[in-house]
């Protein structure tokens, strides 16, 4: 302390993408001791008790004179080998006399804002807390969404093509909390039974959620385009199925899967920031079995964004329904699926950064 003058706390945060200057957007600082207030340094060693509150939002822009706009604080984000982090940290300054030069002492430190999920329809809720089955769709009309009926063709042993019709029903409203499972139903339905007994099974199934990195001036743009070279996709949780016990008794050229995604608990929540944004999206893809080959393999059959939380509703306690013996699929490899080579996130960025 010999020669201090000052000692400040502060919490800074920033986003960096490869190849260009640190965007600072948070600066939140308080003086712990200042001998003009306080008099001498105290001898030997000393401590201050502090206690700093970060907004729930800052001002920040796309472009360094664009005009800075509120958003909500973004969680930390450093995953190894990502073209952008978002690093918060806590900074002590000592500050000295004229002529000598400041001690810095700098640590990283980790930050996720909370939020809570949107709470289910009430026969959602008293499923979970009585432990009872899920009211499907067409009993719990305002716990669903339910999406438009699509097709999906293809050949079955080289010999015939035949067509099934999907219907994809989400839990509504789509938005679920880290570490809690998102709620599905499919029903398929066709003239061919055969058709339905090969592909309407478990491990025929492909439906994922998804992750997307926006990086660049697109960040904040609403429904900006996937296929650009600043987006990164990757897949977060396959969905697991077994067949649905929802509405008795199975009707001929009709079969209906129940099913689950579990959002991790390691899932960063959804945000939208300036330089970089984190979406979520679930797509489901043409079922593949032996025997089958789908006529457009690689095309997503629907594409739905959900927003992923950090807390359970109040009072919520989301639980899973899969029967014993069912446990979640391993992890495929959707990224030719998506559109994306397998490759495609591990470029390298010129130093001119992101346009």
């Amino acid at each position: 302390m010999d020669g201090a003058k000052a000692v400040a706390i502060s919490v800074t945060a920033g986003v960096t993408a490869v190849g260009q200057e640190e965007l600072d957007f948070l600066n939140v600082s308080k003086d712990l001791w200042d001998s003009k207030v306080s008099g001498k340094p105290p001898k030997g060693k000393a401590s201050w008790p502090f206690a700093l509150s970060l907004p729930g939002e800052t001002l920040a822009a796309n472009k360094p004179k664009a005009k800075a706009e509120s958003y909500r604080l973004p969680p930390t984000f450093t995953e190894r080998a990502s073209p952008v982090y978002i690093d918060y940290k806590l900074v002590v300054t000592v500050r000295r006399g004229a002529f000598k030069v400041n001690q810095i002492l700098t640590t990283s430190i980790f930050y996720t804002p909370l939020s809570r999920a949107e709470p289910p329809s009430e026969l959602r809720q008293a499923a979970y807390n009585a432990g009872a089955p899920l009211v499907g769709p067409a009993g719990d009309p305002s716990g669903w969404k339910v999406l438009p009926p699509f097709q999906f063709t293809g050949s079955l042993f080289n010999s015939r093509n035949v067509t099934v019709e999907c219907t994809a029903a989400i839990a509504s409203p789509l938005s679920f909390a880290t570490g809690s499972p998102i709620p599905l139903f499919v029903k398929f339905t066709s003239d061919d039974e055969q058709t339905l007994d090969l592909l309407c099974t478990a491990s025929s199934m492909r439906f994922a959620l998804f992750r997307e990195r926006l990086v660049g001036s697109h960040a904040t743009v609403e429904g900006a385009s996937s296929g650009s070279s600043n987006t990164f996709r990757e897949v977060m949780g396959t969905a697991y199925f077994w067949p649905s016990q929802d509405g008795a008794v199975a009707q001929h050229g009709t079969r209906q899967l129940q099913g689950e995604i579990d959002v991790r608990k390691s899932l960063r929540p959804t945000f939208v920031f300036p330089r970089f944004s984190l979406r979520y999206h679930l797509s489901m893809y043409p079922c593949q079995a032996p025997g089958y080959v789908a006529a457009n393999p690689d095309a997503p059959l629907f594409t739905e964004t959900v927003t992923i939380h950090t807390l359970n509703p109040i009072g919520v306690t989301p639980r899973s329904y899969a029967p014993p013996g069912y446990a979640q699929s391993l992890e495929g490899n959707y990224n030719n699926v998506a559109g994306y080579l397998e490759n495609g996130n591990q470029r390298f960025y010129h130093h001119g950064g992101f346009q």
